[in-house]
């Protein structure tokens, strides 16, 4: 918790305002017993009307005081929460961003959503409750007990004995309850993943009839995070009939303690209902307090699962190196006995891969699911760190590189099309990088290099809107638009992950021929499933078990690779029998 209360630095005014108006409205509210009982004594029990109506007059006056108090408090108290969840949201997104794909991997999409949503509102909660309540409760019940003792010594020890006995009895459910509370936040990101899985994947649970299953499975997780607020809300709602019982034992004691020293002349009545009003401010406060401690525990048991994703470090070290001219070595990409291993894995993903590519040539990627294409060409932009060999980039190791520099050449489209809610312009801008000189001709030119121009056409220009992720496209019409948007800033090194996959082979082979027709000439990547992609490349790397066991042209691959010529003929061989 320590380290999120620096987003409050720019709230040092309302943390200092709150509880001070908060504490100023509790002053007031202390007086208010007193009044009453002047008004009791000396003015009901004599019958002097003019001093009852001079009382009322002051406690209405205490009252609009304490509630100017306490709209100003509030103002401060929310200002002050809002602004620090805010700050937190707004670094823990950036700190998010900055991760590599390995700490992404290990935390988990479900995980950050819930941090980012849930934990941080629940903090928020926490805070304005704090700024409003901690100091204003403590403040009052011991103020309470103080003018207890102005009022009658034995009577005010009652007050103490009941103070001790609830302190206990909140401290002591505080202590069980924290770890519960945590138990409950690990529950709920099992369901938050559970849900998002299944939405994500509605088509293919329908397709598989296997709605039934995944609502079981729903339920039973569910249930588990039922039981563990069922365990942790027992405790807490053992507070609030303790705390009764233990204030109304000691209402009980109290009254009977004043009627004996009323009868005996040592007190007036309105002082014994002053200390019995005294009495029930102590239970409204501490009942609060109680439920404040609830709030904070759930508050710090968040506060602690943001704190450990900011403690999370990326595992990438920031290069330093700027290059100062282009194309300074002989080839632009080189492997040399680059080895991959996941955090977690038990194997190598990728083996001993040693290949170099020269500017401007193409290259295709090739071999069966799980062979580590993909793994491959995520080590050039530096999604993951080779943790053998070395990665060169115009012969400079990509881990030298300053990362945004690094990502400014290269233009990758992922196996899976993402666009993002906004209008097509916006989307293939993303691609554009920093360079905002280009117009809307560039963007066009893009969309024909990528054979989505009837795309944009059909939906009514550049500026056309598209839904979240896509929605109102095809398959094929969100890949060609993702490479529109590789291709708008005009990369230096061109990746295509298996882009081209709902793509007929017409509007492919066409892809690929106004792609070698840039004037630019990028270095291209081609990872695929069909040999007739790749077939025209300059060099083929071919991969198996995450091994390089080939890499030539098409045609001296088809004599010295094995598993080339298997792929190659389970496409074509087929197509020549069916015909």
């Amino acid at each position: 918790m320590k380290k999120l209360l620096v987003y409050l630095k720019d709230y040092k005014k309302e943390c200092i305002l709150a509880p001070l108006f908060k504490m100023l409205e509790a002053s007031f509210e202390l007086l208010v017993p007193l009044v009453m009982a002047n008004l009791i004594d000396n003015g009901i029990a004599y019958g002097d009307k003019g001093y009852v109506y001079r009382q009322c007059i002051i406690l209405i006056a205490l009252g609009l005081i304490g509630l100017i108090s306490s709209v100003t408090a509030q103002y401060f108290s929310a200002k002050a929460a809002v602004g620090y969840a805010t700050n937190v949201r707004h670094h823990l997104f950036q700190h998010l961003m900055g991760l590599s794909f390995t700490e992404i991997d290990t935390l988990g999409t479900s995980t950050m959503i819930t941090r980012m949503t849930s934990d941080v509102n629940q903090t928020q909660t926490g805070v304005n409750m704090f700024l409003r309540l901690f100091l204003r409760s403590p403040f009052v019940v011991f103020g309470a007990m103080v003018m207890a003792f102005t009022i009658d010594v034995k009577s005010a020890l009652i007050f103490v004995a009941a103070i001790i006995g609830l302190s206990t009895v909140v401290f002591l459910t505080m202590a069980f309850n924290i770890p519960m509370l945590k138990d409950v936040q690990k529950k709920l990101d099992s369901v938050l993943l559970s849900t998002r899985e299944n939405l994500t994947g509605v088509r293919v649970i329908r397709a598989f009839c296997k709605e039934e299953d995944e609502v079981i499975a729903f339920r039973n997780k569910n249930q588990n995070l039922t039981k563990k607020q069922k365990q942790s809300g027992s405790i807490s709602g053992l507070m609030n009939p303790l705390t009764y019982v233990l204030i109304n034992l000691a209402i009980v004691v109290l009254i009977h303690t004043g009627a004996v020293q009323v009868s005996n002349g040592i007190l007036t009545q309105g002082q014994v209902v002053a200390l019995y009003n005294y009495m029930s401010q102590i239970l409204v406060e501490l009942i609060k307090l109680a439920n404040l401690i609830i709030t904070i525990n759930k508050s710090l048991a968040c506060a602690n699962r943001i704190a450990e994703v900011f403690s999370l470090q990326s595992s990438m070290e920031e290069g330093t190196y700027v290059e100062t001219k282009e194309e300074t070595a002989e080839n632009l990409v080189e492997f040399r006995h680059v080895c991959l291993t996941y955090a977690g894995a038990g194997e190598e993903s990728l083996t001993d891969i040693d290949f170099s590519v020269k500017p401007g040539q193409t290259v295709g990627i090739i071999g069966g699911t799980g062979s580590g294409k993909t793994s491959l060409v995520h080590l050039i932009p530096r999604f993951y760190d080779a943790t053998k060999g070395e990665v060169l980039l115009n012969g400079v190791n990509v881990k030298d590189y300053k990362t945004e520099e690094l990502r400014k050449k290269i233009g990758i489209v992922m196996q899976k099309a993402v666009l993002f809610k906004g209008t097509i312009k916006s989307n293939l801008a993303w691609g554009s990088g920093e360079n905002e000189t280009l117009t809307d001709e560039d963007f066009i030119e893009a969309a024909k290099t990528a054979q989505a121009l009837d795309v944009v056409e059909k939906k009514g220009g550049i500026d056309s809107e598209i839904e979240q992720s896509g929605r109102n496209l095809s398959g094929g019409q969100k890949q060609r638009l993702s490479i529109a948007r590789a291709l708008a800033g005009k990369p230096q090194i061109l990746i295509l992950d298996d882009s081209s996959s709902a793509l007929d082979f017409a509007t492919d082979a066409s892809l690929r021929k106004s792609i070698r027709e840039l004037s630019y000439h990028p270095t291209v990547f081609i990872v695929s499933q069909r040999t007739s992609s790749i077939r025209h490349a300059d060099l083929i790397l071919v991969l198996d078990d995450g091994k390089l066991v080939g890499k030539g042209t098409h045609e001296e691959l088809l004599q010295n690779c094995e598993v080339y010529r298997e792929i190659y003929d389970s496409q074509y061989k087929k197509e020549e029998q069916v015909s």
